[in-house]
């Protein structure tokens, strides 16, 4: 009697839910590759993508969601098929740009008069110079102009003379 020959089970399926969840399953892919980290930059250049060992164990050992180039490399090395590969990049995708389940529900809990665009931030007023600063910078100026005025170089001791052009009448008057 021979033993039946063992499915290869599927490669975990990406969560759309948040960036955590997404390494997690990260994480999982790895694991279900079975490749280790140097494997896994061997695999990604061979199919045309950059990704260091070191870029690897980081974007594993955090919860913060990677670049897109980075999940593109790491699904490319893993050796999902190009329909898995865009399932994971869909989710990416969609994390990246806060269309989640999660978000939805924060979205639809606050209430609308809460809500405000994303481009409107609310303004800090601007820091107020302390008053000594102010008194300081004014009694520096009032030095600063008083010592031209009584240099001269706001005035002029020059005599002032005629430019232009000397006709006739102006020869006979004198």
């Amino acid at each position: 009697m021979t033993a039946a020959p063992s499915m290869p089970s599927p490669p975990p399926t990406p969560p759309d839910t948040d960036a955590a969840a997404f390494v997690a399953a990260l994480r999982r892919l790895k694991a279900w590759s079975g490749l280790s980290y140097r494997q896994l930059e061997r695999r990604a250049a061979a199919a045309g993508h950059v990704l260091p060992y070191s870029t690897a164990a980081t974007l594993l050992g955090k919860d913060r969601l990677p670049r897109r180039e980075v999940v593109v490399a790491f699904v490319a090395a893993c050796g999902l098929e190009a329909d898995e590969a865009r399932a994971w990049l869909a989710a990416h995708l969609s994390i990246a740009c806060g269309d989640t389940p999660a978000a939805r529900v924060r979205a639809e809990i606050r209430p609308a008069a809460a809500r405000r665009p994303p481009d409107s931030r609310p303004r800090r007023p601007r820091p107020r110079l302390p008053r000594r600063a102010l008194a300081g910078a004014a009694a520096l100026l009032a030095v600063l102009l008083g010592g031209t005025v009584a240099n001269g170089t706001f005035t002029d001791n020059q005599e002032v003379q005629i430019t232009r052009p000397i006709s006739g009448a102006d020869l006979t008057r004198e």
